[in-house]
């Protein structure tokens, strides 16, 4: 009989391949934190119907997911808090008053399709949040384009739609109530517009993406490489940066979408060609393309190309490289 030391034994694992204190459970409940007070600020602003798609959009990811292992005979993850954080994501990128049975086929498609069935957690190719927003913004375009004024629950333009319209910046300025681009540039800072629920207060945003930082929850290279090339692109066009930066889901995607550890790339350069694809994609959406935001479709895309990124640009485990002896 062989000894145990004499097998010829191969172990095959999914990645990750090294092991850290930090858990999934304890990554999951920090972003978890980070964007409460986004749901906060949305009920706020719009209401009991922005409360009740952030409910119903949690609690069908968490319960999907849990369905569809037990179906499968797979261990349920409920404990981890990842279906809960797209069941927010979701939400988040949702207009207030989305239907209750759009956003439960949005978590569906967002859990089921765009997660498990690629394999689950840390295997999918494609951001579920985003995925499961896709589909209804293809599916239903007409209810996903239908935008809430904060505080007064009818409906009301956003303001990349009265910007790409005729409205332009005084448009904007107008339809907002503000007398001077400092009063016009608060607002939209503030979020008292009219958009997706977690898109309009860009100040938690900001604050959001500094705790994640700080904590090394999130790597910052690609949401600023998104960030800077939109608004440069923009910028180039004539569009004033700021209101780039501060209007649609600019913001929001970079920080919350381009980080998902599953969808994009390990190595920091690739995350820096990472962020400038998206931007440059949003960029020229925002410009020539049919749809007032290009985030979404922006991230999508890029998720597409992150293997061929991680393969151009790939990270050598165990290498160190040999170091040239300096000429005497």
């Amino acid at each position: 009989m062989m000894a145990k030391s004499d097998l010829n034994e191969i172990w095959l694992s999914p990645a990750p391949h090294f092991s850290m204190p930090v858990t999934t459970r304890r990554i999951m409940l920090l972003v978890i934190i980070c964007l409460l007070p986004l749901c906060v600020s949305g009920i706020i602003f719009f209401g009991v119907p922005a409360l009740i798609t952030i409910l119903v959009s949690v609690v069908c990811c968490v319960g999907f997911e849990a369905c569809f292992r037990l179906i499968t005979k797979q261990q349920p993850r409920v404990t981890d808090f990842s279906a809960a954080v797209t069941g927010l994501l979701l939400a988040l990128t949702l207009p207030p008053a989305t239907p209750v049975w759009m956003t439960i086929l949005g978590a569906l498609f967002a859990v089921v399709v765009a997660k498990e069935f690629f394999g689950g957690l840390g295997a999918n190719v494609f951001n579920p949040a985003l995925a499961g927003r896709a589909f209804l913004m293809l599916s239903f375009p007409a209810a996903l384009s239908s935008w809430t004024v904060p505080f007064d629950g009818v409906s009301g333009p956003t303001p990349l739609s009265i910007l790409q319209g005729e409205g332009g910046m005084q448009g904007l300025a107008d339809t907002l109530g503000n007398g001077s681009a400092g009063e016009l540039y608060l607002n939209l800072f503030l979020g008292s517009r009219g958009g997706t629920i977690g898109e309009t207060c860009v100040m938690l945003i900001l604050l959001a993406f500094i705790v994640l930082v700080i904590t090394r929850i999130i790597d910052w290279r690609a949401p600023v490489a998104m960030v800077v090339t939109t608004v440069a692109i923009c910028w180039i066009a004539g569009t004033d940066p700021l209101i780039t930066a501060l209007t649609g889901g600019l913001l929001f995607g970079a920080v919350f979408m381009t980080t998902d550890y599953a969808t994009s790339p390990v190595t920091k350069t690739g995350r820096l060609l990472f962020g400038f694809g998206c931007g440059l994609i949003t960029g020229i959406i925002r410009l020539f393309g049919g749809f007032p935001e290009g985030v979404m479709f922006s991230i999508l895309i890029m998720n597409s190309l992150v293997p061929f990124l991680n393969k151009i640009i790939a990270r050598k485990y165990g290498f160190v490289p040999v170091k040239k002896e300096q000429a005497t």
